[in-house]
This record gives C-alpha cells, structure tokens and sequence, in this order.
C-alpha cells in the first residue's frame, strides 16, 4: 500500500481513540522501553512530544521517568526550523517552558540546540510502520533528515499504536530504516 492511503487509513484509525485508551497504549509502551533498553548506555535521548489533537503516542511518560531515574541523560525534543525545513534539537527539562508553533505543536521558548551527532537515542513518531522497519510519518520528511544527520550507531526506535503491516510500496532513498519500533503488545527489531 502507498503511503498516502496508509496516512489516511491510520490517522481514521486514531481519531477513533479515546484519551484513556491512548493513556493506556502510551503506560504499556513506556513499560516495553524501560524493560528493553539499557539506559546506562545513553547520554542524549530525542523524543518527540505528543500532538494531542492526533492521538499521538504520550512520550512524556517516557520523558518524565528518565529525569527522575536517569539523571545522567540530557533529555531533547524537536522544533521545526521553517528556514531550513529542518528539525532543530532543544533541551528539554522538567523547567522548560513550551509554546505552540504555527502547526500547533509544543516546543521549547528557548533556543539551547543540541548536535544531532551528540543523540544516542531518537524516539521516533509514525503512523504505521512495516515489517522491514521503514515507516509513514506525516510526509513532510522531517525525521528522516534528522536521522541523517545522526552518528550511524544512534537507535532509531518508533513508536506505535499498531502492529506492522506486510510493505510500504513506496519506500524511497530518502527514508531512513528504524533499527526497532514498539508497539503497546511488542517489540519489532530491524537487521
């Protein structure tokens, strides 16, 4: 299937869900990445914040148990850059304060940026994902070119509502493979 009847399929799929049913997939989610990822071994981990209105995944779960139990790790998120059409990294803490941009999407008010090549660790959001690890995001390419512009050896986890489905069709050169993706019931590895 292409990715545009995909986004269409699976952004139906989660306006149908309710706040506590996304609370709910977002603990068991938080749940899998804690028990499956050695932490200690993270100094920089980038997580996208959830758009609400879209149902998105509650990383903020993630976020929060990491301050108080990983001290160690600098905690980023995104902010679009409309100059470059690009992701910028900015620290996030439990202090940040947070704006809405044009697309209504919270981001950090300050400007502390952090080197892509500092991230061991991106917590990347999709809509549907395959069994390859290639996904469908909005379209827009954001976090592909932040992906590339990570070391070779930062893990590249998706998070999902859904299981896989079989192939994106339209798979390009221009998008970056996860190396896993998590799912509320499971954890899909990628070679």
């Amino acid at each position: 299937m292409l990715k545009s009847e995909l986004r269409k399929i699976y952004l139906g799929k989660r306006k149908n869900f309710q706040a506590e049913e996304v609370k709910e997939k977002s603990l068991q989610l938080a749940e899998r990445f804690f028990k499956n990822f050695d932490l200690s071994k993270i100094n920089y981990l980038h997580s996208f914040l959830p758009i609400e209105r879209f149902n998105e995944i509650d990383t903020r779960l993630i976020l929060h148990r990491v301050w108080f139990e990983f001290a160690h790790i600098e905690t980023v998120v995104p902010r679009i850059n409309f100059e470059t059409d690009e992701l910028e990294n900015l620290k996030f803490t439990p202090v940040t304060e947070l704006i809405q941009n044009a697309w209504m999407i919270h981001e950090p008010a300050h400007n502390e940026l952090v080197e892509s090549e500092k991230i061991d660790a991106v917590l990347v959001p999709l809509l549907a994902f395959d069994g390859e690890g290639f996904r469908v995001g909005y379209g827009k390419g954001y976090y592909d070119k932040l992906l590339k512009n990570c070391r070779a050896d930062c893990l590249k986890i998706g998070l999902s509502h859904f299981p896989p489905i079989e192939k994106i069709a339209d798979v390009n050169a221009f998008d970056v493979k996860l190396d896993f993706c998590l799912t509320p019931d499971e954890i899909y590895k990628f070679s």
